[in-house]
């Protein structure tokens, strides 16, 4: 159900600069929007700064800006995004999330009903997950200084003793594995962007992986490293492991899973999937003799089902991520100078 301009006070059914003034319309904007929506035991504790039970472990805290555009695209939006990239960037440190912070920086004008949308989209996504939204903030700008609506998430989560997951712990010998296709969330995201179609509508895998890592790490306690390949996809992923750990990569391009419309979209518009930014997808490293039983743990939780060995770390000094092609040729996967596509999350 949309939120009437007058539940919440106003005339016009857009944000307005008096919903960041601080008064009784920023009161009424929390209460009858975010509030009714995000409602949870934590937030509705009414304090400034949310309390939390102590827990044993280490604590991990993320934090994620989210600025993209368009706002609405193909499996997701922006609220279910800045949910999902957040629980994903906690998840990556083998943690569990415990909740999650946002500040929501409106533009003037913006509608109330699409802002009433994200806003309900983002508590399913956190609802689905298990994890709650503890506390947030609202900002309002002057139209012409935003673009709608930027939302930026944090999130808390704990490492339980035993898992040390780092990139100091890549090592020549390794597996690498990657938890499905890639670049289904650029692609989704540029088509929708430019109106493209295809014979088949091309969705984003925006998901929380907080599920699949736990049971990866309950099957593999000794799991280095894990990653999610988001902003320059799976090729600035490993380039950034390999220079930080001082290792080279050798991947399999006919292990890599691409999905046949994601492949041809790319093909038209001049795209390497490699470079395509996903969200719902992990990369991770493991020892040789544990690859197989993680695989099928992987495929067997519904976000792993087209999980792939993809490749092995190696000890090239130059710190090389190389690939074998599938015609039997050799060639370096090196990261962008920029950004194939901005605004991509």
């Amino acid at each position: 159900m949309n939120v009437a301009p007058s539940d919440l006070g106003r005339r016009t059914g857009t944000v307005d600069m008096v919903h960041g003034g601080g008064g009784r319309a920023m009161t009424e904007l929390i209460r009858d929007l975010f509030q009714r929506h995000l409602s949870n035991p934590i937030l509705d504790q009414g304090h400034d700064a949310a309390l939390l039970e102590a827990s044993s472990g280490r604590l991990v805290v993320s934090t994620d800006g989210h600025v993209i555009s368009p706002l609405f695209f193909p499996g997701g939006d922006i609220g279910s995004l800045s949910v999902h990239g957040t629980l994903n960037d906690v998840a990556m440190a083998g943690a569990r999330p415990l909740c999650l912070t946002a500040g929501f920086i409106l533009e003037e004008g913006f509608p109330l009903a699409d802002l009433e949308r994200i806003v309900m989209s983002m508590a399913a996504a956190a609802s689905e997950a298990g994890v709650p939204v503890a506390t947030g903030d609202t900002k309002v700008v002057e139209k012409g200084k935003g673009d709608g609506v930027f939302i930026t998430t944090t999130g808390l989560g704990v490492v339980p003793d035993g898992v040390e997951i780092s990139v100091t712990r890549a090592k020549p010998g390794q597996a690498i594995l990657l938890s499905g296709s890639i670049g289904d969330h650029g692609v989704a995201i540029l088509s929708k962007r430019e109106n493209l179609e295809f014979e088949t509508e091309i969705v984003s895998d925006s998901n929380a992986l907080h599920t699949l890592v736990a049971d990866m790490i309950e099957a593999v306690p000794d799991i280095a490293v894990l990653r999610d390949p988001t902003r320059g996809g799976l090729a600035a992923t490993l380039n950034e492991l390999a220079r930080a750990a001082g290792v080279g990569m050798h991947l399999d391009e006919s292990a890599i899973p691409v999905k046949g419309d994601v492949a041809a979209a790319c093909e038209l518009l001049g795209l390497d999937p490699l470079h395509v930014a996903n969200e719902g997808k992990l990369v991770c490293l493991c020892e040789q003799a544990d690859a197989d039983r993680l695989l099928s743990v992987m495929r067997a939780h519904p976000l792993g089902r087209d999980a792939a060995i993809i490749g092995r770390v190696t000890d090239d000094e130059a710190r090389l991520v190389e690939m074998e092609t599938e015609i039997g040729g050799l060639r370096v996967v090196d990261w962008l100078s920029g950004e194939q596509l901005p605004r991509i999350c």
